[in-house]
């Protein structure tokens, strides 16, 4: 499958983004089963429907649906469909979401919110490809190919008793993670410029971006990622229509966005604190900056960390990046500000 198209319907040049897409194109030719991990507002539903219609299951149904919005006592009913009469209310027979997908993708959203008596209910499935309706005792074959998604780390739930490990590894076959916008770059404005078309007021050309107001949407964190960004040029087509918007004219952050844009923002890496340079340790190589410049000491140091960083990883960015705590597409950057060769 070319990659070009999975470019129509997932947008933005960033290379952790243009990775994804290479992923997902990969895994489309295939069965098998994919889990989404992304912050909330990153994509993973329409990553997960690029997935199905770039497969040979296209011209079935793609079937979503919320593990976390559906109550508890419902969800079994929506997944596997009930008889007439099999609780109160059960009026008449009812297909669920597997029996909706046949042949087709099911989604499941929010996968770490299953209740844990579900999360066995599904792991059988995924081994014998048989559901049972409530109140029913006939199998039903389905033929569905399964993507997941959360917003959590599902290793850490694991750990913490909150997440089947069977399930886990069932449905961690293919695991794909989407980036947050803030690691993007330039995509925010490229998704800016975009969501300014779709929301042009009638009558108005689209609104548009001042350098200076391009730079502060750059520098800020965007715990929402892209539908934080749709929503906020939304309403900025709705109060300034066809004007060019400066900073004056965005929403100032709030507290609680102000101690967010001060938090690590790494939620799918693992972080590590114990890279150290070699040689010299950090309080003697700043003490040394009295002697020189400090600007071109800072650089020194930071080209030590991403070297044994590097080194670690033996040239694995994605890796390094992790290690690090940066954005993978903020490393590249910083190997091509200090041309260093991986």
């Amino acid at each position: 499958m070319a990659i070009n198209s999975v470019k129509g319907i997932m947008i933005g040049d960033d290379l952790a983004l243009d990775h994804v897409r290479q992923l997902i194109a990969q895994v489309s030719e295939t069965d098998a089963t994919v889990l989404l991990f992304g912050e909330t507002g990153t994509g993973k539903e329409l990553a997960a429907r690029g997935l199905h219609y770039l497969s040979n299951r296209s011209d079935e149904d793609f079937v979503p649906i919320n593990c976390g919005a559906i109550p508890r006592d419902l969800l079994e009913s929506e997944l596997f469909g009930h008889e007439k009469g099999a609780f109160s209310g059960a009026v008449s027979r009812r297909r669920g979401r597997f029996e909706m997908a046949q042949n087709g993708t099911l989604f499941l959203d929010e996968i770490a919110e299953m209740p844990m008596d579900m999360q066995v209910k599904i792991l059988r499935v995924l081994q014998e490809h048989v559901i049972y309706r409530v109140g029913g005792e006939k199998p039903i074959e389905v033929n569905v190919r399964i993507v997941a998604a959360t917003n959590r780390c599902l290793e850490t739930a694991v750990s913490k008793g909150e997440f089947r490990e069977d399930l886990f590894y069932r449905l961690n076959v293919f695991p794909i993670v989407l980036p947050p916008l803030r690691e993007r770059g330039t995509d925010i404005i490229f998704l800016f410029e975009y969501f300014a078309q779709i929301h042009t007021v009638e009558n108005s050309p689209p609104i548009y971006l001042t350098s200076e107001a391009q730079q502060e949407l750059m520098r800020r964190q965007w715990p929402g990622n892209i539908r934080e960004l749709s929503n906020l040029v939304e309403r900025l087509s709705i109060c300034f229509p066809g004007q060019a918007i400066n900073p004056n004219h965005l929403p100032q952050l709030s507290p609680l966005q102000q101690a967010k844009e001060s938090e690590p923002t790494t939620q799918f890496a693992t972080q590590s604190s114990s890279i150290q340079p070699t040689g010299v340790d950090l309080n003697e190589q700043l003490a040394l900056a009295d002697e020189m410049n400090l600007q071109e000491r800072l650089r020194d140091i930071e080209k030590e960390y991403i070297a044994q960083a590097l080194k670690r990883s033996e040239g694995n960015i994605t890796h390094a990046a992790k290690l690090l705590g940066l954005g993978r597409t903020t490393l590249i950057e910083k190997i091509k500000k200090h041309q260093m060769s991986v």
